[in-house]
């Protein structure tokens, strides 16, 4: 755009992008978290970045209402609009869930099951109860997709690594188990690939539970659909996504499991000045239908996401300037996946041919697509230096769980004492009683 065209205006409840393919990693440790995420106001320097949430949208108006991250609530008009939530945790009303589970959508997630696992390493090693001890390192993961299989194969790596260090925990008395209720796992690389990781962290001593789901877990108490009955503090969810739940609220038009519905120039159907893409967009996959497959629809992932916003851009200008709008085409590439340090599979199409990797050789190209792949050069640096060190450094192994309650020490410590005539009460009290 020309300068001083036009304003653009981002509002997102955080200030900052997660590059949510290095969250595994970072749970595990490989990469910083600070490296994970990229602060919008960095990046975005010509753009006016707005922290809080869109709560409506009045079309007839065009004006969206803004939740601020403090204060009342107000209107932001609008010209043009580009709807692009993503995606939210897909749940079930499963008994115990929203207590016990533990999500990998955000790097928050990561950072907090990463201490939390450490921190289960640190009970089984201090106590005696041998109940207590079962129960911390017991972990189970559900959701045998990129995000299950990826976190799965990290965390057991770092939990391998940390064992190590304790006098009291091995990793033979460690219990990790995987449920899918699909019948394989890593469905994005294919059958082959994703047979040859169900067996590749089995033979890790990982247990993996497919065609059935959990039941419940309440009180961390497991119960799977096969009959299998375990008492677990770790219980992470991955059972994949389901579009932002606040779409509904917006009038806009949507398909059948919520996503707005959109053309495949990824403008949203029935309207001229409202856009749509990434994961809460619903966009024909133009490629695969002119390969003779019907009711084709672009999956969920980055490899999508990244290339429909460059063709949105171009689309949202050429709409201001009265142009023709270009249809988003784009054909699989393939997919890649870490299972842990040297461990991965890969698919690479090029073409009607598809290549297929597994191992070392995997693992490098996952690591080299997505270190490229990462927003910006200043973190595309960052996370290469990560890598690099932890080559001759060893894997930090160190928990900081009071990270979630950081004034409960100096709250302790301020707090006033009880009053002279408070303690003589609780003293009566308890001899009357």
């Amino acid at each position: 755009m020309r300068h001083s065209e036009a304003t653009v205006t981002v509002v997102d409840p955080r200030s900052y992008m997660t590059y949510q393919p290095f969250l595994p990693e970072a749970a595990a440790g490989s990469i910083s978290p600070r490296h994970v995420v990229v602060p919008l106001r960095r990046v975005l320097p010509g753009a006016e970045v707005l922290t809080g949430r869109v709560t409506s949208i009045d079309q007839d108006r065009k004006v969206a209402t803004v939740a601020p991250l403090v204060g009342e609530a107000y209107e932001l008009p609008f010209d043009y609009l580009v709807v692009a939530l993503g995606a939210v945790s897909r749940t079930f009303p499963i008994p115990g869930l929203a207590e016990q589970g533990i999500g990998m959508k955000g790097v928050e997630e990561a950072i907090g099951l990463r201490n939390h696992v450490l921190e289960q390493l640190d009970k089984a090693d201090s106590t005696t109860d041998e109940n207590v001890r079962r129960k911390a390192l017991t972990f189970v993961f559900v959701g045998g997709g990129f995000a299950g299989a990826e976190t799965i194969g990290e965390v057991e790596d770092m939990a391998r690594d940390a064992a190590k260090y304790y006098t009291n925990v091995k990793r033979e008395d460690m219990r990790f188990i995987l449920v899918d209720a699909a019948d394989k796992i890593l469905p994005e690389v294919g059958p082959q690939l994703g047979k040859w990781g169900k067996e590749h962290l089995e033979g890790r001593g990982i247990e993996v539970y497919l065609s059935t789901s959990m039941d419940s877990c309440v009180d961390g108490h497991v119960v799977l659909k096969n009959g299998l009955e375990v008492d677990s503090n770790t219980i992470v969810w991955t059972a994949g996504v389901k579009p932002n739940p606040a779409l509904a609220r917006f009038g806009l038009p949507l398909g059948p499991r919520g996503h707005v519905d959109a053309e495949p120039t990824l403008q949203v159907k029935g309207t001229d000045y409202i856009w749509a893409a990434g994961d809460n967009a619903q966009v024909p996959d133009m490629a695969s239908r002119r390969a003779g497959v019907e009711n084709a629809w672009c999956p969920p992932n980055a490899q999508h996401a990244l290339r429909q916003a460059k063709v949105l851009g171009d689309n949202v200008i050429s709409g201001m300037r009265g142009f023709p709008q270009k249809e988003y085409s784009h054909a699989n590439k393939g997919a890649v996946a870490g299972l842990g340090l040297h461990k991965g599979v890969a698919m690479i199409v090029m073409g009607k041919m598809k290549i297929k990797l597994k191992g070392r050789l995997a693992w490098y190209m996952h690591r080299g697509y997505h270190g490229l792949a990462v927003p910006t050069w200043n973190r595309k640096i960052r996370v290469f230096a990560d890598w690099t060190l932890a080559m001759i450094l060893k894997r930090e192994v160190v928990s900081l769980g009071a990270l979630e309650t950081p004034r409960e020490e100096f709250y302790e410590a301020a707090k006033p004492a009880p009053a002279p005539a408070a303690k003589a009460e609780k003293s009566e009290k308890a001899k009357a009683s």
